[in-house]
């Protein structure tokens, strides 16, 4: 065959598990996924091919690479360059779990990779009243000097490959906080279909189609549990659109409780507080403010306005389960 030398391990001196008259390598032990020798020039020219034509036949604009972290860098450096020339902006993110994530995020490889290190934080930082775990985490990927200070990580709550978040919280109202805090990270938010109702899914031992599930738009906005969840999401989302800093900003870590969490998004033209309450009842929250800011304003709820004296902000109420936008002046 003339796509023999397509196939890794490829050999014709013993027979697969499923008999076959050969064997070849699998990925990770499962022979129904046949390992592709990626360092052929057919088999890269047969890959980009399908490229080319989903970006001509249909306008993708990027594409995720599943297990990106077993992928071959040459491999990877060579589809940037063929992407960049094709469509140049074109995106490019991968699935990696672990590891140093600069190795794929790079200006030759990938724009971005899936943010697993925050991805716990996120929802257990919630359930075990904890905000130090995500705080952690984040001063040690974003905070000065940083490993990932810059990089725009993939931040997620959940995803096609792990139980919904709503399945793991142990009150609904904690969706509020987390995804307000999912959009002013650093990092590039993402929403998984039908979490932004609060769709709840679990996986068993034997199928993950209970986070698949076929969804009835109108049905399920008409049953959801939480009504408001979509449209708060939205205003997350313009927020983020408005706000440079929200995006592009450095990040600095200003108050952290068990319930309470408060950090600054800034860039050299634009300085933003974000807190974040979790308990039940309503929270105070004091934090240092630059030396030149007067007020803050409440980007998020209402534009209500709050002083700045002696280079602190202090804010009287910040109501449960939610939390506050606020741009200094």
């Amino acid at each position: 065959s003339a796509c023999k030398d397509w196939f890794a391990g490829l050999r014709f001196d013993a027979q697969s598990p499923y008999g076959d008259p050969f064997t070849y390598q699998p990925w990770n032990g499962h022979y129904d996924l046949v390992k592709l020798n990626l360092a052929h020039p057919d088999v890269r020219r047969h890959l980009f091919d399908a490229i080319r034509m989903w970006v001509q036949e249909f306008d993708i604009d990027g594409l995720r690479l599943d297990v990106a972290d077993c992928l071959d860098f040459d491999f990877l450096r060579a589809l940037r360059s063929f992407c960049d020339q094709l469509r140049p902006g074109f995106w490019l993110m991968g699935e990696v779990v672990h590891g140093d994530y600069r190795r794929w995020v790079n200006p030759q490889m990938l724009d971005s990779v899936t943010n697993y290190e925050c991805y716990k934080g996120l929802y257990s930082s919630l359930a075990d009243k904890n905000y130090f775990e995500i705080a952690y985490a984040l001063n040690r990927q974003f905070a000065p000097g940083g490993f990932y200070a810059g990089l725009p990580l993939y931040n997620f709550a959940d995803n096609h490959d792990v139980d919904r978040v709503a399945s793991y919280l142990n009150q609904d109202a904690h969706l509020y906080p987390l995804y307000l805090l999912l959009f002013t990270m650093p990092g590039v938010p993402s929403i998984y279909y039908g979490s932004e109702w609060g769709l709840e899914g679990k996986r068993t031992p034997y199928s993950d189609a209970a986070l698949r599930p076929t969804l009835d738009l109108a049905e399920t906005q008409r049953t959801t549990a939480h009504p408001q969840l979509a449209n708060d999401i939205s205003r997350l989302a313009a927020a983020r659109q408005t706000f440079p800093a929200l995006r592009h900003g450095e990040y600095r870590q200003l108050f952290v409780a068990h319930e309470q969490f408060a950090f600054a998004r800034y860039t050299g033209q634009e300085y933003l507080v974000i807190m974040l309450n979790a308990a039940e009842q309503p929270a105070r929250i004091e934090v240092p403010a630059p030396a030149n800011a007067a007020c803050a304003v409440d980007v998020l709820n209402q534009g209500e306005r709050f002083p700045i004296q002696g280079g602190v902000l202090r804010v009287e109420t910040v109501d449960p389960h939610w939390g506050r936008i606020l741009l200094l002046q």
